[in-house]
């Protein structure tokens, strides 16, 4: 099939000059349907990148909005027939799943070599099923970010934390200057989830990690003791929380972020936990300047261990064996479609190709290093790589546990047992 190349340069890949570009098949009368859970501005500045390619091959793409469950989306339109040619899985138990049912296609040699020359081995790993690559991870979540009201800190003459300990001695500190340290969205439980799981994987270390989130250790084991008494280090201290115990229990994620940046002279919280996508809820719901106001530090390191870097993301995968989905499983895996979407704001890359200048702030370049910095020693998301029953649903699993344990943290015996009685279920069915 004929090639276009419609800038400067055609290749395999970016030259390092910014004219490069990959190269696609002509498509001109195809139609690519690709589907994905992102709305707004989020989908707006995806469909620009859609838009380059259009031009590029000569197809339509239409987008295709699936709704906040994307497993059941894409699991009926699979079963009725119709599936779209792409589709982004935010959970890498879900593309598992897919993998296991036969519904995914393999990456084609295209798209595997731009895999090979932007992305580091871990995210190829996460995309795999049985040893064959499936998945192409086009955006990333570093979940290892705390962001604080610059006037709290300076009020308080608080510094930034480097470990557990300096973070729950800064916590008090800003306790004593008269703000409540610490902004919990614990109605939401997937924020508590990634509170234990940057505590466990700096604590226990990657391969105890990669075991629990297997479910090859249970969650009875004394690694999770351990991290579950350092997490009630925190939440047992009701006047380190806002609000305290109560307040964080009925708190929304962006709730916790606008208590934090919302009245930047008398904010409900100095600091609140969460990734690089807190940023968008700063922007649009306070009046807060990122990088002035609102400053970040990485999640601190616990008991002698390395920094975590916990990770989301949102794979790529072809439903249907096609030129028209392979060529757009080829074009995500590029260097020039990172850029696209880099260029906008509101998005990061673990595309190792795309120069962090690219990202139109010190903040987002800040965020996307890190990252990168952590080559394969991330790891990604526990919870979203467990069964949607224990990792993924509203007042079930590890979600429904880790928030009995917020109301309760002395009780971490309970909590241990509850989690396993779930997650044997879950990954049992």
């Amino acid at each position: 099939m004929l090639a276009l190349c419609l800038t400067v340069a055609c290749g395999g890949g970016d030259s390092g000059d910014g004219d490069a570009v990959t190269e696609l098949p002509d498509l001109t009368g195809k139609t690519v349907q690709v589907a994905a859970v992102w709305t707004g501005s989020e989908q707006q500045n995806f469909k620009k990148a859609l838009k380059e390619f259009e031009e590029r091959t000569g197809a339509e793409v239409e987008f295709v909005p699936t709704g906040d469950n994307v497993s059941s989306f894409l699991s009926s339109r699979i079963e009725d027939g119709a599936p779209p040619d792409v589709a982004m899985l935010p959970q890498v138990g879900v593309l598992q799943q897919f993998a296991e049912k036969g519904w995914l296609k393999p990456v084609d040699d295209a798209t595997y070599r731009q895999m090979l020359m932007n992305l580091e081995t871990g995210w190829h790993d996460l995309g795999a099923h049985e040893g064959t690559t499936y998945g192409v991870y086009f955006k990333a979540a570093n979940k290892s970010l705390v962001w604080y009201n610059t006037a709290a800190f300076e009020k308080a003459g608080a510094s930034e934390p480097k470990t557990w300990k300096d973070f729950l001695d800064t916590a008090q500190r800003l306790a004593d200057s008269g703000v409540d340290p610490v902004s919990v969205g614990g109605a939401d439980g997937w924020t508590l989830t990634d509170w234990f799981e940057n505590i466990y994987l700096s604590q226990a270390g990657p391969d105890t990690y990669d075991r629990l989130a297997a479910h090859e250790i249970p969650w009875t084991d004394p690694s999770v003791e351990k991290a579950l008494t350092t997490l009630g280090d925190l939440f047992g201290e009701e006047q380190l929380l806002a609000g305290g115990n109560d307040g964080a229990r009925a708190t929304a994620f962006p709730e916790s972020v606008t208590k934090t940046f919302a009245d930047l002279d008398d904010p409900e919280a100095a600091m609140v936990y969460e990734g690089d996508f807190v940023g968008v809820n700063i922007t649009n719901d306070t009046d807060a300047e990122l990088g002035t106001d609102a400053k970040l530090f990485p999640f601190p390191a616990v008991g002698g261990g390395q920094p975590p870097v916990v990770t989301g993301g949102d794979a790529a995968v072809a439903l249907k064996h096609s030129p028209g989905a392979h060529a757009m499983m080829t074009f995500l895996a590029s260097e020039d479609a990172a850029r696209i979407m880099a260029e906008q704001g509101g998005f990061l890359s673990p595309n190792k190709s795309l120069d962090t200048a690219t990202y139109p702030s010190d903040l987002q370049r800040e965020i996307a290093k890190a990252l990168l910095d952590a080559g394969s020693t991330f790891r990604f998301d526990m919870s979203d790589q467990a069964p949607a029953a224990f990792g993924g649903t509203k007042g079930e699993g590890e979600w429904k546990a880790l928030q009995d344990f917020l109301d309760n943290p002395d009780d971490v015996a309970g909590a241990m047992l509850a989690l396993e009685d779930s997650a044997a279920k879950a990954f049992d069915d």
